[in-house]
């Protein structure tokens, strides 16, 4: 899976379950700002990722994530690493 089909994935998803305009979704928009997230909105969020990635996120993971731009770079290397 390459980069532009993590990202189209990502977009996809988040537009249907945050319900966001998908053209609000850029890379240096901020993740938690445009989605609006709580902390039950990043349950979601990481459980929606393990389902379509395969891959489990922690709150750990989501120190320094404050771009999609950076959330995108997170799941590539989730999914690398778990290879």
């Amino acid at each position: 899976m390459n980069k532009a089909e993590i990202i189209e994935i990502i977009n996809s998803f988040l537009v249907e379950e945050f319900e966001v305009e998908g053209d609000a979704i850029t890379p240096e928009a901020n993740l938690k700002e445009t989605l609006g997230l709580d902390s039950l909105d990043y349950v979601d969020l990481v459980v929606t990722i393990e389902a379509n990635f395969g891959v489990k996120l922690g709150e750990a993971d989501f120190v320094g994530i404050a771009t999609f731009q950076n959330f995108y770079d997170l799941i590539e290397n989730k999914i690398k690493a778990k290879g």
